[in-house]
């Protein structure tokens, strides 16, 4: 059982899905981004190229999800005391979801509710990683809940799971230069002066997503968010 995650957010969750070999699914990572290969080298989709990055450091293969309209691949991540917010938890390993909509952006949350359902996990289990104009390119940042910020899949989300109180992954992509249009620039690829540095922050960002679910929301915020 993977008790670790039930300081951050666990209490309104009464059970757990199984997967095919009977490990029990207790946290639900997404990546939101567009579907297709247009759009998979631009800002918006950083968020599933952090879950793609996930997937690598684990082995897992992405799968095609019919009835949630969605791209999985389940994951064991092990290590960390589950201190979370109580100063509770249990050490082991459970089952973690890698989700990416097979939606565009905008309807992000249709396919993250089937998800959370069908798992039975709760959205204060749900951990979204996405692209954050507010932050510059390679921060990361951690929070629960809040507001979307003018991002159409956050919105999305928050409308299909009923409220904001889920966790979000932050990824820094900066603001547009000059005058130009914020949803241009979000759906163009990162400029050649970012790629150098693509890399380490998808890898940063992946490694706040495992810190959240090794060792709880608080101390992965303190982790993260330090300096230095």
């Amino acid at each position: 059982m993977f008790a670790r995650l039930a300081p951050w957010g666990a209490a309104g969750r009464s059970r757990v899905k199984a997967t095919k070999d009977g490990r029990n699914v207790t946290a639900l990572v997404i990546g939101l981004g567009n579907p297709g290969p247009e759009y998979a080298t631009t800002r918006h989709n950083v968020g599933q190229m952090v879950v793609d990055e996930l997937a690598r450091r684990y082995g897992a293969t992405f799968s095609r999800d019919k009835k949630c309209h969605a791209m999985t691949a389940t994951v064991r991540v092990a290590g960390g005391s589950g201190a979370g917010t109580s100063g509770a938890g249990t050490s082991g390993a459970g089952t973690t979801v890698l989700g990416k909509p097979a939606s565009y952006m905008n309807l992000s949350g249709g396919p993250v509710k089937a998800l959370a359902s069908y798992y039975r996990v709760a959205p204060a289990d749900v951990i979204v990683v996405h692209d954050e104009l507010d932050l510059p390119f390679g921060c990361v940042r951690i929070k629960l809940g809040g507001g979307s910020a003018g991002h159409n899949g956050l919105k999305d989300v928050t409308k299909a799971l009923g409220g904001p109180d889920y966790v979000r992954v932050r990824v820094g992509i900066g603001r547009p230069p000059g005058r130009q249009d914020a949803a241009d620039y979000v759906l163009r690829p990162f400029a050649s002066s970012e790629r150098s540095g693509l890399d380490l922050l998808v890898s940063d960002a992946a490694d706040a997503v495992e810190y959240i679910i090794t060792d709880g929301l608080l101390p992965a915020q303190q982790r993260v968010h330090s300096p230095r």
